[in-house]
């Protein structure tokens, strides 16, 4: 069996490794059973549409988790929904047809993870969506589009929840002859569980940030994590002033740590709102391991995402 897996964001990386862990074992135990020279159970093919393409949000996400180099790299970088959901249509259908796979796999709410869905879609390639059903019901969220659309296109729905399961009952998407509908559990979850250990062994973010002295001992006993980064903030001068402002009183009492995405340091940048930020600490993106460690040490995380 071939799998196409189309990934192009952080987090599908994330999740993308959990699956992709699984399917090696499943490839291992099939080897075990007295054919040590038959071909794999499942053939996975990567397809990375370059969605994010610096090495904070790529690179270092495939070196940490192991992940291994795409098949395919589409290079599609940033631009308007538009234009980047139509350059990913154009360049996966040709990698589908050269492929030829039984499923496409797609992962979350992003431009790839439409592209991937309706480019196979159009093919009559099955897709199959893990983290299907989520619903913010605001259709202003360009990810609610995605994830509206790519679950109607599915016929294999890998459900995190209960209630994701019963939001796609209320869109006629049920569990028969034509879908396959299942609760499978939070994939980012299992990633926790994998690499935390590892995360607290490996990194050194807090102490490069300053908040440990020679003896390990904290300097602080708190901090707050926060991250900022969906276009309904960053794109409204208005609002993203008033978050950071926010987060700066915060920032007064106790250190309020801001990995800055890129779209966020633009937008800041673009309506001189680096005065706002006095007491946030603004670091670059981070890798999984390294916020991990930020998270199981943070008082709390603020975050819109």
């Amino acid at each position: 069996m071939k799998i196409v897996t189309i990934v192009g964001a952080r987090p599908q990386f994330i999740k993308a490794a959990a699956v992709s862990r699984a399917i090696q074992a499943v490839n291992r135990s099939h080897r075990s059973f007295g054919r040590p020279h038959s071909k794999k159970k499942i053939q996975e093919i990567f397809v990375h549409t370059g969605q994010h393409y610096d090495y904070l949000m790529d690179k270092v996400f495939f070196d940490e988790l192991k992940l291994p180099k795409p098949d395919y790299h589409l290079g599609v970088g940033s631009g308007s929904h538009a234009r980047q959901t139509g350059m990913m249509l154009e360049r996966i259908e040709p990698v589908l047809e050269r492929e030829k796979p039984e499923v496409v796999l797609v992962y979350g709410d992003t431009n790839s993870t439409l592209s991937g869905a309706l480019t196979a879609a159009k093919l009559n390639i099955f897709v199959a969506h893990v983290e299907a059903g989520l619903r913010s019901y605001n259709q202003t969220m360009p990810e609610e589009i995605n994830r509206l659309l790519t679950d109607h296109l599915s016929t294999f729905l890998f459900c995190p929840t209960h209630q994701a399961v019963q939001n796609l009952l209320k869109e006629g998407i049920r569990d028969g002859k034509t879908k396959v509908v299942k609760k499978v559990g939070d994939v980012m979850y299992d990633s926790i569980l994998y690499y935390s250990d590892l995360a607290e062994k490996k990194s050194s973010i807090i102490r490069d940030l300053g908040f440990y002295t020679q003896n390990s001992e904290l300097k602080t006993p708190n901090y707050y994590l926060a991250t900022l980064h969906r276009a309904e903030n960053t794109d409204n001068p208005k609002r993203l002033k008033s978050i950071l402002k926010a987060l700066s009183e915060i920032g007064k009492d106790v250190p309020v740590i801001l990995p800055l995405h890129p779209r966020t340091k633009k937008m800041m940048k673009a309506n001189h709102l680096f005065l706002e930020t006095q007491w946030i600490k603004l670091i670059d993106p981070v890798s999984y391991l390294d916020m991990l460690k930020l998270e199981k040490n943070a008082k709390a995380i603020l975050t819109d995402s």
